[in-house]
């Protein structure tokens, strides 16, 4: 298990970007399940929606890319390297995420060719499919 700071020796992200609390589960190169425990302090509960605060799709997706960046920059040849977005593609949204949820966030490299892969990303609330994607990434 990898705690905050543990994250940060991997992963360029500070806050408020660093959209994961903890890694329970990593295989460098090949997967890594995380946690991310959403608050009503996050910042952009401000403004999405005040009224009822909804995590956004995009940030969802950006920390499942993270979960699978600490996979992907944890392998000795990726260390100290970034990992960009290049798309997402097949992007579902099946429940809102909103303060007081724990995501369980899994990703795992289906494909990793030169300087450019894939991964397969769901978020879950308890065993409830909350966003799903696959992620293309560039190696830099």
């Amino acid at each position: 298990m990898l705690n905050t700071k543990q994250i940060m020796e991997i992963l360029p992200h500070r806050a408020p970007f660093l959209l994961v609390d903890r890694i329970d589960e990593l295989e460098p190169g090949k997967r890594a399940v995380g946690c991310k425990a959403v608050t009503y302090n996050e910042p952009f509960f401000a403004g999405h929606f005040p009224q009822e605060p909804v995590m956004p799709g995009v940030l969802i997706c950006e920390a499942l890319a993270q979960v699978g960046a600490a996979a992907l920059l944890s392998c000795d040849e990726y260390k100290g390297k970034l990992a960009f977005f290049g798309g997402i593609n097949k992007a579902r949204f099946r429940r809102k995420v909103v303060p007081g949820d724990v995501l369980r966030l899994e990703t795992e490299l289906t494909k990793i060719k030169g300087p450019m892969g894939i991964g397969k990303a769901v978020a879950y609330r308890d065993s409830e499919v909350c966003a799903e994607a696959e992620l293309m990434f560039m190696i830099q």
